[in-house]
């Protein structure tokens, strides 16, 4: 499984790669929403996109309505991962077509939790 980390914040990419990993995905790193629009179409296979809401040059929330806005990723579950904790912040990101919400700071637990959420099948004893 092929998953797709975006956030501006390197340690943050880290510790969702690691998380990711030790659940079995190969991950993959964007620092920006403009590096992820360039990096996601290469990705063959990907089935998860991970992002944070606030970055330069293109926000998670623009990149977000550029990969609904596309076919090919128009059906790939996206899962803001921020701290924008506002439950309006929720609505415009769920509106948008965020598939799930994760408040920064999380715990590998509340990561495992959403993605079951999302109808991965992800043996919990591996978590």
């Amino acid at each position: 499984m092929k998953a797709l980390v975006v956030d501006d914040s390197r340690a943050m990419r880290r510790i969702l790669a690691r998380y990711l990993q030790d659940l079995g995905f190969e991950v993959h790193e964007a620092a920006s929403g403009l590096d992820a629009l360039v990096m996601a179409p290469k990705l063959e296979g990907l089935r998860l996109i991970l992002l944070d809401w606030n970055m330069p040059e293109m926000d998670g929330r623009v990149l977000l309505q550029r990969l609904r806005d596309d076919p090919e990723f128009a059906d790939i579950p996206v899962m803001m991962v921020t701290t924008e904790s506002e439950m309006e912040q929720v609505e415009v990101a769920l509106q948008a077509g965020a598939s799930e919400y994760l408040m920064k700071p999380f715990d590998r637990q509340a990561l495992l939790e959403k993605l079951l959420l999302l109808g991965f099948d992800i043996d919990r004893k591996a978590a």
